[in-house]
C-alpha cells in the first residue's frame, strides 16, 4: 500500500469509529475493527461511480468524502478535483497534506491555478503551507510569481508565518527561477530565513 495512503486510511478509520459530528459513525459491524461498513466499503470498492456518489450525495461525514476524493484523485478521475481543492485549505494540517498529495497524481488542468489562488490569499494564509509545496510539486508556470507574491507578504515586520515563509524561499530554491532572486535577497535579512535563502540563491543561475 502507498504510505501516503497508508497513513489517511489509518486516521480515517479512527475518525469513522469515533462519535460526533467528525466522525458520524455509525454500529461497528463485522470488517476492519472498530469502523462502521461504510468505511470498509470506501476503502476496498473499485467503482469509481460510487466513489464520486459520495462526494455529491448529501449526508455523508467529511472522513468518507476525504476517502473517497483522495481514491478518485490519486486514480486521476477529476471528479474529485473540487473536494480535493476545498481540503487542500482546509484547517486541519493532515487533510490539506493528503489533499496536495492526490491533487499532484490527479492530472487536472486546474489545480495549479487553484493552488495559486489558495496561496497567495492573505484571508487564508494560515492555511497556505501545503497549497505552496503543492505548486512547488507541480512546477506549473503559476508556480514561482505565486511564491513570490506570498513570500514578500511574508516579510513584513513581526510576520507569525514563518513556516509558509520558509516554504517559499525553500520552493523558489527548488525551482530554480531567476525572477525569485529579487525577493529571496530581500529574505537574507530576516534571521529565521537567511540560510535558507542563501541556499536558495544558490541555486538560482546566476545568483552563486
Amino acid at each position: 500500500m502507498d504510505e501516503e495512503l497508508r497513513v489517511l486510511t489509518e486516521r480515517l478509520r479512527a475518525e469513522s469509529a469515533a462519535p460526533g459530528p467528525t466522525g458520524s459513525a455509525s454500529r461497528p459491524v463485522t470488517g476492519t475493527p472498530g469502523a462502521p461498513a461504510a468505511y470498509d466499503r470506501l476503502v476496498a470498492t473499485g467503482d469509481h461511480d460510487e466513489l464520486a456518489a459520495v462526494l455529491t450525495e448529501p449526508g455523508h461525514p467529511l472522513w468518507a468524502r476525504e476517502l473517497a476524493a483522495f481514491r478518485l484523485g490519486v486514480a486521476g478521475d477529476r471528479r474529485a478535483f473540487e473536494s480535493l481543492v476545498l481540503l487542500l485549505n482546509h484547517r486541519d494540517p493532515p487533510r490539506c497534506a493528503s489533499a496536495a498529495h492526490a491533487l499532484a497524481r490527479l492530472g487536472d488542468p486546474r489545480t495549479a491555478r487553484a493552488a495559486a489562488a489558495l496561496a497567495t490569499n492573505e484571508l487564508r494564509v494560515a492555511y497556505a503551507l501545503h497549497p505552496v509545496r503543492l505548486l512547488v510539486e507541480l512546477r506549473a508556470p503559476e508556480a514561482v510569481p505565486a511564491l513570490i507574491t506570498t513570500l514578500r507578504r511574508r516579510l513584513r515586520p513581526h510576520d507569525p508565518y514563518r513556516r509558509v515563509a520558509l516554504a517559499c524561499v525553500e520552493g523558489l530554491g527548488a525551482l530554480g527561477d531567476d525572477r525569485a532572486a529579487p525577493v529571496l535577497n530581500d529574505a537574507l535579512a530576516h534571521p529565521a530565513l537567511a540560510e535558507a535563502a542563501v541556499r536558495a540563491l544558490a541555486r538560482i543561475p546566476g545568483q552563486r
